[in-house]
């Protein structure tokens, strides 16, 4: 009798202890970057672990299935091609330029990057902002002769804060809006007034950490220079991002209006459809489906359980536990990882949509701590490396101080 209940009790803790194994594993290689000695990144850790997360049938494919989100897939999908539309349109460039080269001094200049990659990205997607604005800022600064790091810096910070007010404004997002439930309208309510702060902030640190650079208040003299434009593609993709976001925040279901969007942009006779597939990030869409499976299979483990009541212990229902958990766990595995951990937490937690708010706030503003903390960040370094090298404490200069800043204040506000 003892044998038969210790055999009984072994293979209750196998599958257990399989799927903790699998778990471990895809988030090191998520907090590591790629799989040490093998050519597998992010993406690929997340196909693996979902896959022996079904070899070791902790899931059923038909499990499998369930657990994927299709919500955040079809919203991220769908805004893909919306930003693609308007960034092949030419609008992104369009707007950056005019308002940068009438900023006439460089703490207005400073600004105005702020102000565009901030706005921006709150509605379409922080990754977006920083690849159309790195070749703008760098080409104005090497023109004027000033020290581009602190613009750059700019765009990377602002697009992260930025991306805070909006459920469209990056893909943690986008999983939070289709998680929680949260109307567009309320969530913006409640972070977009953290992200303008943030991004005051935002320009008031990096004009502190150079001085130098924004001491000299003289005249710049910014020559205008032609942006090539598709008129008729850019009125179009204007017309349906319009109507997109009054839909949004007239409450009708976010991913449903997104992919409407997308689809009446692929309807056209002057644009090849291979260029807007090739501004979609396929990779991320299939990081998002891997990870689904993986933290599905976690979940329905004693594993969760007992990592709840482990949390309860540092009541990570409350603000500041939570933001500074979250914070620190963002910059560990990345922000998109880190939100799906949560997941089967908060549904226990007694105020869902103020810590599902507080996660997103967090997650985000976290991003800034270190070059590493967000891909906007990894986008700008790489983007302009040919004409000046950001390193980890070049940017850990600015991308501390404003984080702790615009994490307190954004635990300040929402408590």
């Amino acid at each position: 009798m003892p044998e038969t209940l210790f055999h009984y009790i072994g293979a209750l803790r196998r599958p257990v202890l399989t799927a903790t194994a699998i778990f471990g594993a895809t988030y090191l290689v998520l907090a590591v970057g790629r799989l040490p000695g093998f050519r597998v990144d992010r993406t690929g850790a997340a196909i693996i672990g979902a896959s022996l997360m079904l070899a070791a049938n902790v899931l059923t494919v038909a499990e499998a299935y369930a657990a994927i989100n299709y919500d955040t897939i079809m919203l991220l999908f769908g805004m893909m091609i919306v930003v693609a539309n308007l960034r092949l349109s030419g609008f992104f460039t369009l707007v950056s330029a005019w308002v940068v080269e009438r900023a006439r001094r460089p703490l207005l200049l400073l600004s105005g990057i702020v102000l565009v990659s901030g706005v921006l990205s709150a509605f379409f997607v922080n990754d977006t902002m920083c690849l159309v604005l790195t070749p703008l800022v760098l080409e104005i600064t090497e023109r004027l002769r000033r020290n581009p790091i602190p613009y750059l810096l700019a765009v990377a910070m602002a697009s992260n804060v930025g991306s805070v007010a909006t459920i469209t404004g990056n893909p943690q997002n986008m999983m939070i809006g289709s998680f929680s439930g949260i109307p567009y309208a309320a969530f913006a309510a409640r972070l977009a007034p953290v992200a303008a702060a943030g991004l005051v902030l935002t320009v008031v640190t990096i004009a502190l950490v150079y001085r130098a650079e924004f001491r000299d208040e003289g005249f710049l003299a910014i020559d205008r220079r032609p942006v090539r434009v598709h008129r008729a593609l850019l009125w179009k993709s204007l017309g349906v991002s319009v109507a997109m976001m009054v839909f949004f925040f007239a409450g009708w279901p976010v991913p449903k209006v997104a992919v409407i969007a997308g689809a009446l942009l692929l309807i056209t006779r002057r644009l090849k459809p291979e260029r807007v597939y090739r501004e979609i990030d396929w990779s991320l869409l299939v990081l998002f489906i891997g990870l689904f499976i993986v933290i599905a299979a976690i979940e329905k483990t004693s594993l969760a359980t007992d990592l709840f009541a482990a949390a309860s212990r540092y009541h990570l229902e409350r603000t500041a536990p939570m933001s500074i958990f979250t914070a620190l766990l963002s910059n560990l595995v990345s922000n998109v990882p880190a939100v799906l951990v949560f997941k089967g937490f908060i549904s226990h937690v007694p105020d869902a949509t103020h810590t599902w708010l507080t996660l997103a706030m967090s997650s985000t503003l976290a991003g800034n701590l270190t070059v590493l903390g967000s891909v906007a960040n990894l986008i700008v370094v790489q983007k302009a490396r040919h004409a000046v090298k950001i390193s980890f404490g070049e940017y850990a200069k600015a991308g501390v101080p404003l984080t702790v800043f615009t994490l307190a204040v954004g635990i300040w506000m929402l408590r």
